[in-house]
């Protein structure tokens, strides 16, 4: 009976923690919130980050329907939390969530697209400086920075996959591929205030190290200098006792 109870205890504190940990599905409200995209993308998969939100557009093409989802610390997927949904027609219309037919379950929520060709366009909110997302389109991407940082150093950056190129714009780093063939997207940056804190820290560091080595290099030369006055005093005092010859009547 102890183990059973123990058991079904165990049992209540994972479903506890699954419900904790896992994603939430947006509401029909967040869904329905006004936001400002931008349309006029050449890339298949677009994303403007904005330090605490990032906005992704997608030209979809004979398509009807998009499955979106992150993943979790436990590489399980679950439901991607957008806001702001829309739909933009080739002719230039643009529809909001209502025009969408979506379902959702504890892995993703799913978009039946008002129709087959255009452009989706959502909000996500951001978490740091990092955006990590699913490739949900195939073909070119194009990933906007805020402005004021980078990803010109791989210490304090990463972005991949990798065979990318960057173009400073207005002010902004314009991070493009030609042909993303991985199933995930991921661009960590940082601002350009911190590349001179981390040089200004690398520099100090540095300058410690450096003073440290040198007084630990002048303590051991003493300590060399002071080991070789007591050696040459020894040879001193056995080159005279050879020099007097053995004590009296000591010699034959």
């Amino acid at each position: 009976m102890n183990r059973r109870l123990l058991a079904l205890l165990g049992l209540g504190v994972l479903i506890v923690l699954a419900g904790c940990l896992g994603g939430s599905s947006p509401s029909d409200a967040q869904l329905s919130e006004d936001a400002t995209y931008d349309w006029n993308t050449t890339a298949n998969g677009t994303i403007q980050l904005g330090g605490d939100s990032y906005t992704a557009v997608y030209e979809v093409a004979n398509t009807s329907a998009l499955n979106l989802y992150q993943r979790d610390m436990f590489n399980n997927r679950e439901p991607l939390p957008i806001r702001a949904l829309q739909f933009r027609y080739p002719n230039g219309t643009v529809v909001n969530a209502s025009a969408f037919d979506v379902s959702r379950n504890a892995e993703r929520i799913r978009l039946e697209l008002p129709d087959r060709t255009g452009k989706v366009g959502y909000t996500v909110e951001q978490n740091g400086k990092a955006v990590r997302t699913a490739t949900f389109v195939d073909g070119s991407y194009e990933v906007v920075l805020p402005p004021k940082t980078d990803v010109g150093v791989p210490i304090l950056s990463n972005v991949a996959p990798g065979g990318y190129e960057t173009e400073t714009i207005d002010g902004r780093v314009h991070i493009t591929w030609d042909d993303v063939d991985s199933d995930q997207l991921v661009v960590e940056y940082y601002l350009e205030r911190d590349l001179w804190l981390f040089g200004g820290l690398f520099a100090l560091l540095a300058i410690v190290g450096l003073g440290g080595g040198l007084y630990y290099w002048l303590q051991i030369r003493s300590l060399q200098d002071r080991r070789e006055e007591v050696g040459l005093d020894v040879e001193d005092e056995d080159d005279d006792l050879g020099d007097r010859g053995p004590p009296p009547g000591m010699g034959r």
